[in-house]
C-alpha cells in the first residue's frame, strides 16, 4: 500500500486561504506578527517560570509545558503557511504532509489533556488547600504531564497511520492550508466511512474525556467557592481559575466546532477560517491570558524587570 501511494501521489497541493491579492502582504505581516508573538510570549513564559523561584509550583509547572506545546503547535503550521503566501503553487511532499499531520495531532491532543491536568490541579488547590502540597507531589505532577504526551502520541499514531495507509489516486489538492485529517481523507479513492468514524471516535474521546474532567473539576470548585463566606475570599479563589477557564473556553469551543459535529453541515471553507483561529490565534493568546489575568505572573515579571534594571545600574 505504501508503494502504491508513492507511485500515484508524491505530493499534495493546498488551496490555501482565499484572499484578495491586494491584501496578501497585509495578511502575511499579520500572521507573521501572530507567530512572533506566540513564540516570544510562550518562550518568555517558560523562562520566567524557570528563573523565578516563587513560580516553582505545580500550576506553573503545567503552564510551562502548555507554553512549550503552544510553541511547537504553532510551528507545525505557521512557517509553512507564511511561505505559502508568496507561492503560486502551495506544495507539500507526501512525507511532509504525513509529518505535519502527525505533529499537529500530537500537540493538539496533548494541549487538551494538559488543560485537563491543570483543571485537576486547581480542584485540589481550592477544594483541598491543606493537603495540596501532599496530593500534588512531584511524582504526580510528572505523571499528569507525561500522561498527555503519551496519549497524544497514541492518538496521532492512530490518525496518521490510518490516513496514510489509504490509497490516494488523485486528485491531490487539499482544500485547506495544512494537512488536516478531514480534508485529507476526502482525497482517498476508497470507501472509508469506517475510517472517518474512527477519526470521529478517537478525536471525540480525547475531547470529551478531557472536557469532562475539566467540567467535573470546576463543578466541585464552584461548590467550594460558594461555601466561602467572604466576598474577597470568593474573588481570590475564582481569580486563580479565571485564566484557565478563559483558555479552555476558547480552545475547546473551536475544536468541538471542527471535529465533534456532523461534517456535512458546514463547508470546508468555514472550517479553514476557524482553523486559522486555533492554529494562529489561540497559541498567541495563551501567554497573554496567563500574564494579564494572573497576579503572580505579573509580580514575577515586575521582579525580573526590577532585578534587570538594578544590575544595569550597578
Amino acid at each position: 500500500m505504501a508503494e502504491e501511494n508513492d507511485t500515484r501521489i508524491t505530493e499534495f497541493v493546498f488551496t490555501g486561504l482565499k484572499y484578495h491579492p491586494r491584501v496578501q502582504v497585509l495578511l502575511f505581516l499579520l500572521f507573521l506578527l501572530f507567530y512572533l508573538i506566540t513564540v516570544t510570549g510562550n518562550l518568555g513564559m517558560i523562562i520566567l517560570i524557570r528563573i523565578d523561584s516563587r513560580l516553582h509550583t505545580p500550576m506553573y509547572f503545567f503552564l510551562s509545558h502548555l507554553s512549550f506545546v503552544d510553541i511547537c503547535f504553532s510551528s507545525v503550521v505557521g512557517p509553512k503557511m507564511l511561505t505559502d503566501f508568496f507561492e503560486e503553487r502551495k506544495v507539500i511532499s507526501f512525507l511532509g504532509c504525513a509529518l505535519q499531520q502527525w505533529f499537529f495531532g500530537f500537540f493538539v491532543a496533548t494541549e487538551c489533556l494538559l488543560l485537563a491536568s491543570m483543571a485537576y490541579d486547581r480542584y485540589v488547590a481550592i477544594c483541598n488547600p491543606l493537603l495540596y502540597s501532599v496530593v500534588m507531589s512531584q511524582r504526580l505532577c510528572v505523571q499528569l504531564v507525561a500522561g498527555p504526551y503519551v496519549i497524544g502520541f497514541m492518538n496521532t499514531m492512530t490518525h496518521t497511520m490510518n490516513a496514510f495507509r489509504q490509497p490516494f489516486c488523485g486528485p491531490n489538492v487539499i482544500n485547506h492550508f495544512f494537512c488536516d485529517i478531514s480534508p485529507l481523507l476526502s482525497l482517498v479513492c476508497a470507501d472509508i466511512w469506517i475510517d472517518k468514524l474512527l477519526v470521529f471516535i478517537v478525536a471525540g474521546a480525547v475531547l470529551v474525556v478531557s472536557s469532562l474532567t475539566i467540567t467535573i473539576s470546576y463543578f466541585y470548585i464552584l461548590l467550594a467557592i460558594l461555601r466561602i463566606r467572604s466576598t474577597d475570599g470568593r474573588y481570590k479563589a475564582f481569580s486563580t481559575c479565571s485564566s484557565h477557564i478563559t483558555a479552555v473556553s476558547i480552545l475547546y469551543g473551536t475544536l468541538f466546532f471542527i471535529y465533534v459535529r456532523p461534517g456535512a453541515i458546514f463547508s470546508l471553507d468555514l472550517n479553514k477560517v476557524v482553523a486559522v483561529f486555533y492554529t494562529a490565534v489561540i497559541p498567541m493568546l495563551n501567554p497573554l491570558i496567563y500574564s494579564l489575568r494572573n497576579k503572580e505572573v505579573k509580580d514575577a515579571m515586575h521582579r525580573t524587570i526590577s532585578r534587570r534594571k538594578f544590575c544595569i545600574k550597578k
